[in-house]
């Protein structure tokens, strides 16, 4: 929990690691990921890979209740799935109650070592998530 200010009031909001929005993700197709999610506060919470194909990962698509149990307070999951034929920005997300507002990133996904983008290559990125402002938390 960290207060954040929007439009000139603060609130206690849930974050990951004290940022709102969390941070992004940079991994390379085909790369394999371990997100260990450590729940510090006094909610459930689960997170989805929105976008991200799960081939024969479906325990590690996020939705509570559905895919996975949620994470209970003072509680540990890793979450464990390869980037299988993917590249792009997409995002992340807490897929449980009112935490979809304030738990969610980007996650960029870079083609494999010594393949080359199908456009000629950028000066420079920026990675741009849009979010909401939060009126009652």
């Amino acid at each position: 929990m960290k207060n954040i200010t929007r439009l000139c009031s603060s609130k206690p909001t849930v974050t990951v690691n004290g940022r709102y929005p969390g941070p992004t993700i940079y991994a390379r197709e085909d790369d394999t990921l371990l997100i260990k999610v450590v729940n510090h506060v006094k909610y459930n919470v689960s997170i989805h890979w929105h976008g991200v194909r799960q081939v024969r990962t479906g325990w590690a698509d996020g939705p509570a209740y559905i895919t996975q149990c949620p994470i209970q307070p003072g509680q540990v999951y890793t979450y464990n799935y390869t980037l299988t034929g993917q590249r792009g920005t997409l995002w992340w997300h807490a897929h449980i109650l009112w935490l979809r507002a304030t738990v969610y990133g980007a996650i960029v996904i870079l083609p494999k070592r010594g393949v080359p983008y199908p456009f000629p290559k950028p000066d420079h990125e920026k990675v741009i998530v849009l979010g909401i402002v939060l009126s009652h938390v």
